[in-house]
């Protein structure tokens, strides 16, 4: 019983130090979508998914939660975010030339075809988008992938 006491007290420990630890926000002054917005269209109905489900992780300015103050939390949310953006960057959409625009929108299609976006671990926390909601996006990203295939 003692050596569990003491892993006990190490990791209450180690829990208590990584709350001074902060890792870097993404939170710029706002979130630059207008371009992204601008070229793509999205009707009404998927603007409210992306700003929803999406540009938290895959914008320059993440809205977080209350929750993300707490480590290891904080850490894995900050991972999270840091990964969205390093696939798909919509504040980044005016850097992207056609071809890879076109890309990220192939990309797009086929992680919310294939239920790989949104992740789990973030449907757990704010639930999931319904089959009609997913149908929308990819329709509304298929229309959008055309402006790029053209030129």
């Amino acid at each position: 019983m003692k050596i569990v006491k003491k892993v006990l007290i190490g990791l209450l420990l180690l829990l208590i130090a990584l709350q001074f630890y902060r890792p870097e926000k993404n939170d710029a002054e706002y979130r630059d979508v207008a371009a992204f917005e601008a070229e793509t269209r999205p009707n009404e109905e998927v603007l409210a998914i992306l700003e929803n489900t999406c540009y938290d992780c895959h914008s320059n300015k993440t809205k977080y939660p209350w929750y993300a103050q707490v480590a290891p939390i904080s850490i894995w949310l900050a991972d999270h975010v840091e990964e969205g953006n390093e696939h798909f960057n919509v504040s980044q959409w005016d850097s992207y030339d056609d071809k890879k625009k076109d890309h990220k929108l192939d990309e797009l299609i086929e992680e919310v075809e294939e239920g790989e976006m949104p992740l789990d671990s973030y449907t757990w926390v704010h639930g999931n988008i319904t089959e009609t909601e997913k149908e929308a996006v990819i329709t509304w990203a298929t229309q959008a992938r055309e402006k790029y295939k053209l030129k």
